[in-house]
């Protein structure tokens, strides 16, 4: 299977490719671009969290630790939280994930498990929407699906290289078909998966529909403002 260099090139350059055409193609604000290029660059390491001690679930649980905080700075605004506030729901985050979370994996995650699937993907994708929040709807699509496809670049990569190619054609390899799977073999992380990826759906749309909503009443209220502004009183002279 390709190791760690491979999968982090691998979504790196997805990431950037992705960036550039939607800076490009679709006019989303450079910096937004370079956002979800790297998170679809680190996004390539996900699926491995379920390989043990080791540099996948290290590094990504302590790039995790030290970003979720920053993109949920706007959630926190809209929450009406004072800056110390910010800070040490910040800092209970970083804590959370950096030690909480890694030890978690490290003791139950089983490699190859749920964590190689595309319901994970999917889970992947609504923690990015849920947790970056954003005045334009389509950025935060944007955001979460750029975690999606670093995400899926990482199974598609372990299925690519569960093929061998002979002098007689392909011949595939035992891991063949455990990456990009809906269900594994054990029952328990196959309902848990489906029950989490479940709720995360339902929170995601509640909050898209809320954000939509936010979002159309402050653009009629820009609207309202600027006709206001323009339309004379009768009472002064011109």
């Amino acid at each position: 299977m390709p190791g760690f260099k491979i999968h982090i090139t691998g979504s790196t350059i997805v990431g950037v490719a992705y960036g550039a055409g939607a800076w490009y193609l679709g006019g989303i604000p450079p910096e937004t671009c370079v956002l979800a290029a790297g998170l679809c660059s680190v996004s390539g390491m996900l699926p491995d969290l379920d390989s043990g001690p080791g540099v996948p679930l290290r590094e990504s649980c302590a790039f995790a630790a030290a970003v979720v905080p920053m993109l949920m700075i706007h959630r926190f605004h809209q929450m009406g939280f004072p800056l110390e506030t910010m800070i040490l729901v910040g800092a209970a985050i970083y804590l959370t994930i950096r030690f909480g979370v890694s030890t978690l994996l490290k003791r139950f995650a089983i490699h190859r498990g749920m964590f190689h699937s595309l319901p994970a993907a999917l889970i992947a994708g609504e923690i990015a929407f849920l947790a970056f929040s954003s005045e334009q709807p389509l950025y935060r699509y944007f955001i979460c699906s750029a975690v999606v496809v670093g995400f899926l670049s990482h199974l598609i990569l372990d299925e690519i290289w569960s093929v061998k190619l002979g002098m007689f054609g392909p011949s595939f390899k035992k891991s063949f078909g455990t990456a990009l799977k809906f269900a594994g073999p054990t029952l328990w992380s196959n309902v848990l998966t489906y029950v989490l990826a479940g709720l995360l759906g339902i929170a995601t749309a509640q909050d898209a529909a809320w954000s939509e909503k936010t979002s159309i009443a402050k653009q009629q209220l820009e609207q309202a403002s600027r006709t206001i502004q323009t339309t004379p009183t009768p009472w002064v002279r011109r």
